[in-house]
């Protein structure tokens, strides 16, 4: 019985988490943190494999390309 009260409320609290006010409170930041924490990876991994400068001569040959100075 007591399980089944539990397992009811435990829902309860999660609809009204998902479908109130506060459904999106906090989020925010974590959203944030995650994304800083993504790209901060990407950077060390493009530095870790050199492929900064590769990256950087195929922007420019781009760049030139649209511009049409090359």
């Amino acid at each position: 019985m007591k399980k089944r009260f539990l397992r009811g409320s435990w829902a309860r609290t999660v609809v009204s988490r998902m479908r109130g006010q506060g459904r999106d409170r906090g989020a925010g930041f974590v959203e944030y943190a995650g994304l800083m924490i993504l790209i901060a990876g990407i950077f060390v991994m493009i530095d870790g494999l050199g492929l900064d400068g590769t990256i950087s001569e195929a922007i420019g040959q781009a760049v030139q390309d649209v511009v049409g100075g090359g």
